[in-house]
């Protein structure tokens, strides 16, 4: 009974506090739905792109292969805090510099609006075919794992991710369709400080479970018994192989920090550049203690559970059950609600930025007034929300794992967009032909190269492997993962291989002008004089967890 007065409690509290933060915001104009009126400070900021991205599919996915592989693993949250103060100096200013709204706004003013509509749809795609299915399914496995949800309700697993997939979706769609982009903002802040401190827990009451009441013996413990954990140099066939930090892993990390629009549309809503940056640069900061939460706990679960259980991905949710205190499950059950309900409502509200300022008007209604876009793009929302909420539950069938699935799956867009972003930038002269070919190209070659040619050789090595009588399970976990380049490796070739044509369509049919930037009277756009110095001194704090291990 505590547990579920303290989840409805805090719950709640976060939409009561949501609710006045915004109660004066003019949310029936698209600048005070979509960007919460430009208002956001940089703490705000700061805690909303944490929980963006700090959510279910992040602690559960992770911490699942944590379970798996050890804390080589947390490379994905090492890197993630360099580039991300790479686009708070050399990005956030261009963009904001343009006064854009959302990236595809600036592919419209770099390009075309046709290249502008293919970006949106590429965006909305990965949308409701990947993120959405993936934060409503690991939020969904998480609550029916701690709560024991099929034992509890008498029904099967499968009905139990269902449930929660289509309880979770339909709560999310209402702060996000009818709240904006404000209402998520604070909500998150409010969350992101109580998934810091509960995140923190598990590792605490997990290490003290291993120690018999110390952490520090825990640790030790931990250490001693599990060293092969703690190796941070991914062999072949791991599921970051070390190379690959050095190729597409940064490239996957400039996509999601740089041009991922639900992150971006956070730091869009800043009051001016100096706040945007100063967020997004603070989350960098708060990066040093995330693979606490979302890697540590994974080995702790191997060690308790020694290495038996059916699905890693049940790694984190099952430790949780087991060490945390029924004082602290609802207030955690609540923190880890409002994690999903971040990300499933940035990725709405997103959708329904791109919607209605890159699609309805240009290609539904070109007289289309404020209140009708704001309108429109709240239906919108609504069916994507479903869509993705009915795509959730098939998840389940993922091979490797939900965080190795929704990486891989993600590189079908994330590498075509960085490529025309990056291009967009630094030239003057490319068209939007270039643009169009460089979509087109990495799109199609992506989706050739890791559904037709992968398997085929994958499956040709390993019908070799056993003709040759191979059965050690290393042996052939190696001459599978040697079959084809890993999937960060093709992403890295392909963005070059996207470069050089878009450069070579840019040198045959270049524009008959320069492209010409204009002026931004949005916002202040005077950079935090801090910025540098403070960037160099958080990479180099970031990174020293790699070398800690």
């Amino acid at each position: 009974m505590l547990t579920i007065i303290s989840f409805v409690g805090f719950t709640i509290f976060v939409a009561v506090v949501s609710w006045y933060a915004t109660r004066n915001t003019d949310e029936s104009s698209s600048e005070g739905y979509f960007l919460g009126g430009r208002s956001l400070g940089a703490v705000t900021i700061a805690g909303s792109l944490l929980l963006t991205n700090l959510s279910a599919e992040q602690i559960v996915g992770l911490n699942g292969q944590a379970f798996t592989e050890g804390i080589l693993v947390m490379a994905w949250e090492t890197l993630a805090a360099i580039a991300m103060i790479v686009t708070a100096i050399f990005l956030v200013p261009k963009y904001m510099s343009r006064g854009v709204t959302t990236i595809p706004e600036f592919i419209e003013y770099r390009f075309d609006h046709q290249t502008k509509a293919i970006i949106s749809g590429l965006f909305l795609t990965g949308y409701v075919v990947v993120i959405i299915p993936s934060v409503l399914y690991s939020g969904s496995l998480a609550f029916s794992t701690m709560f024991d949800l099929p034992a509890v309700l008498g029904i099967s697993h499968t009905a139990s991710i269902w449930l929660c997939v289509w309880s979770i979706g339909l709560i999310g769609m209402i702060y996000a369709v009818f709240g904006g982009l404000k209402a998520v903002a604070v909500s998150d802040l409010i969350n992101a400080i109580g998934l810091l401190i509960g995140g923190i827990l598990i590792p605490v009451f997990g290490l003290m479970a291993i120690g018999e009441g110390s952490v520090m013996t825990g640790i030790s413990t931990l250490y001693t018994e599990n060293p092969e954990k703690f190796n941070v140099v991914g062999e072949v066939d791991n599921s970051i192989p070390f190379g690959t930090i050095f190729t597409g892993m940064m490239l996957v990390q400039m996509f999601y920090w740089g041009t991922n629009q639900a992150i971006l549309q956070r730091v869009f809503a800043a009051r001016n550049l100096k706040e945007g940056q100063k967020g997004m640069i603070l989350a960098a900061l708060v990066k040093f203690l995330i693979p606490l939460i979302v890697v540590l706990p994974g080995v702790i679960a191997y060690h308790l559970f020694q290495g038996n259980l059916s699905n890693p991905d049940q790694a984190y949710p099952t430790l949780v059950r087991t060490v945390l205190p029924a004082t602290f499950m609802g207030f955690f059950a609540a923190v880890l609600f409002g994690a999903v309900l971040s990300s499933f409502n940035s990725i709405l509200n997103s959708s329904a930025t791109l919607f209605g300022f890159d699609l309805y008007k240009q290609y539904f209604n070109k007289t289309a007034t404020e209140h009708q876009i704001v309108k429109a793009s709240k239906i919108f929302g609504l069916v994507l929300g479903l869509l993705g909420m009915s795509v959730a539950p098939l998840i389940a069938n993922a091979p490797n794992g939900l965080f190795a699935w929704l990486q891989e799956a993600n590189g079908c867009y994330s590498i075509p967009i960085l490529t025309v972003v990056i291009i967009g930038f630094f030239t003057k002269r490319v068209p939007a032909l270039a643009a169009k070919i460089g979509i087109a190209s990495g799109v199609i070659l992506y989706s050739i190269s890791q559904f037709i040619v992968k398997p085929y050789f994958v499956d040709s090595a390993m019908a070799k492997a056993a003709a040759d009588g191979i059965t050690n399970a290393k042996a052939l976990s190696v001459i599978q993962a040697e079959a084809y380049p890993h999937f960060l490796h093709v992403m890295a070739i392909l963005f070059v291989l996207n470069i050089g044509i878009m450069l070579l369509v840019g040198k045959m049919y270049p524009m008959a002008h320069d492209h010409v930037v204009r002026s931004n009277d949005k916002v202040d756009i005077t950079p935090w004089k801090h910025a540098v110095v403070t960037g160099i001194l958080i990479t180099i704090l970031v990174l020293s967890t790699y070398f800690i291990f």
